[in-house]
């Protein structure tokens, strides 16, 4: 079996109507369609929903499902709100602060730039709650090759101390690293 692409991913909104028109109006992403059911196709139940697609580019399609006869959405407390968000990306930096001043302009906080140095993300919540990251590449050549490399090495080490392997120090600025790794064969 090989995997595609993802088909779509679904979260559940307060509002069906609303949820389109901040991602439509404020992201610019495409309403799709829409599927509304009184019943639950896999299961039989008797519970209604509105089903909301959204275009997120190159196939990749961000879907939402409102739930009226459910209990108030909530999330998981146990997890830090900056941890479960969905993230889009951008074409570049101007688009990515350009974003960041419309999403400004129409009253929504927004944290960052923030730079992860292989890329830029700005950080806010739609309205249901889900943190959105948007993100430009600014990735130097041979950084992700580079990650790619240790990535199996990063998982080991955490995996044993769960602490930030050694090998994510170049990310972070470690200088000494960085001439290090020049001097190393790939």
């Amino acid at each position: 079996m090989a995997i595609k692409r993802i088909h779509h991913v679904a979260y559940r909104c307060r509002d069906a109507k609303e949820t389109v028109e901040f991602y439509r109006d404020l992201l610019g992403m495409e309403f799709m369609l829409a599927i509304a059911e009184d019943k639950v196709p896999s299961t039989g139940e008797p519970d209604p929903y509105m089903h909301v697609f959204l275009d997120a580019g190159m196939g990749n399609v961000l879907a939402f499902f409102e739930l009226p006869n459910s209990p108030e959405m909530g999330r998981d407390e146990n997890t830090p709100k900056w941890v479960q968000h969905i993230a889009l990306e951008v074409e570049s930096m101007d688009e990515l602060l350009a974003a960041k001043e419309k999403l400004e302009n129409a009253g929504i906080d927004v944290v960052g730039p923030t730079n992860h140095t292989i890329f830029q993300s700005i950080y806010f919540f739609d309205p249901n709650g889900h943190r959105i990251e948007l993100a430009a590449n600014t990735a130097e050549p041979g950084m992700h090759e580079e990650l790619k490399r240790v990535a199996e090495d990063m998982l080991e080490e955490w995996s044993r101390t769960k602490k930030a392997p050694r090998h994510a120090a170049w990310m972070h600025g470690d200088a000494e690293f960085k001439a290090n790794k020049k001097t190393e064969a790939p």
